[in-house]
């Protein structure tokens, strides 16, 4: 079992706050050290902020960009890779987020499109969708949407990007990589109930022993621990791909009958495991971020309605889903608006992160040059 993510989250009211990034740096550093010494590996370090919003408050569009460049100039000097700047949830702000992304390469941040409160904001969708499509313009191979995602109903400290985002006093989260403990337990049994008792026995042992670490950490730093984010994260091992883990209790493949009881199961486990969770808590499905799942969407075992089916029983919604680079803002609205319906309904936290691809259409394989993303073919729309 990896360790996925140890993230850090700060409240700031200026973007020149640099004593307080600095030493959220600095406690990313011991605590991936206190990890290691224990034996686990942490493949990444992390840092989220509150909503942008907050802390650029200034009128000036360009100031906006010049403040966050020069704030991902700090992270850069401090040997920071992933800076989250939390959400946007205004329209005018949303409309920046291209420039944003386009002018920084370590800076993630998402939107809020609605929660169980206030319902779904249209507009925010609308936006998100814009700038979806922009992003996908502006960037190689419209890769600049891996630092992106439109959300509903999400809480802060989820320790994932690009949806985290911090509220209140510093604290940290974690995230983890499951995927052998899952093909572990789906190897031992061959049917989904026998699977479930395995697979849950399996994470009460090796989540309590993080937990216990977590919490001694917390207590010498004396910074807040928020919990482990128990979603299976993916994986670019095809060892410990999730889609082929289903395929062993399934008569068939990832997206043929069973797909859905196994989602619903998966997620019953991460989310009664007896430590202090938060975040998703639940099974992602990637697209592009697992060989099994890529390999089945080349196969066309499954499609964007069925990855909404999933999330109906667990995840995070839809991500890293390629799309036609000629996808209408009206379509890529309407799948953010189906997402968002789905997280506030179910009141739980969804999100989409999607890639259309310039250039290409359904059915062509995507060209990504990045060591955390895996072609497949992009998806077909209707």
């Amino acid at each position: 079992m990896k360790i996925r993510t140890i993230t850090t989250g700060i409240s700031l009211q200026s973007p020149k706050e640099i004593e307080k990034i600095r030493q959220a740096a600095k406690f990313n550093q011991q605590v991936q050290i206190i990890f290691e010494e224990q034996g686990y590996e942490v493949q990444t370090t992390r840092i989220a902020t509150n909503a942008w919003e907050e802390y650029l408050a200034t009128s000036s569009k360009t100031e906006i960009l010049s403040e966050i460049q020069t704030l991902e100039q700090l992270c850069q000097s401090l040997d920071i890779n992933f800076f989250n700047i939390g959400y946007a949830n205004q329209p005018e702000s949303i409309d920046i987020i291209p420039d944003i992304n386009k002018s920084t390469s370590i800076i993630y941040c998402s939107s809020k499109i609605g929660d169980r409160d206030s319902g779904i904001n249209f507009e925010n969708a609308f936006e998100s969708a814009k700038a979806i499509k922009r992003i996908s313009e502006e960037t190689e191979n419209g890769y600049g949407n891996f630092r992106f995602c439109a959300w509903a109903n999400c809480q802060p400290s989820i320790p994932f990007f690009p949806t985290a985002y911090h509220i209140g006093n510093t604290s940290f989260a974690i995230g983890l990589e499951l995927g052998d403990l899952v093909m572990q337990a789906f190897t031992q049994a061959r049917n989904i109930q026998t699977t479930e008792k395995i697979l849950q026995l399996l994470l009460e042992v090796e989540l309590n022993k993080i937990a216990v670490i977590a919490e001694k950490i917390s207590e010498k730093f004396a910074i807040e621990y928020r919990g482990i984010d128990t979603s299976l994260a993916p994986s670019l091992d095809k060892e410990n791909s999730i889609a082929f883990a289903y395929e062993i209790l399934m008569n068939g493949k990832f997206g043929h009958q069973g797909t859905l009881a196994i989602s619903g199961m998966l997620t019953r486990v991460l989310k009664r495991v007896s430590v202090k969770i938060c975040g998703y808590s639940g099974l992602m499905l990637p697209v592009c971020e697992d060989v099994g799942l890529a390999a089945r969407a080349n196969e066309q075992t499954y499609d964007i309605t069925n990855l909404l089916l999933y999330s109906a029983v667990c995840g995070c919604g839809l991500d890293t889903v390629p799309i036609p680079g000629d996808i209408a803002i009206d379509k890529i609205a309407a799948l953010l608006i189906d997402m968002a319906t789905l997280a506030i309904k179910l009141d739980k936290p969804l999100s989409a992160r999607l890639f259309p691809i310039p250039g290409k259409k359904a059915g062509e394989m995507t060209t990504f040059n990045s060591p955390y993303l895996v072609d497949c073919k992009i998806f077909t729309l209707n």
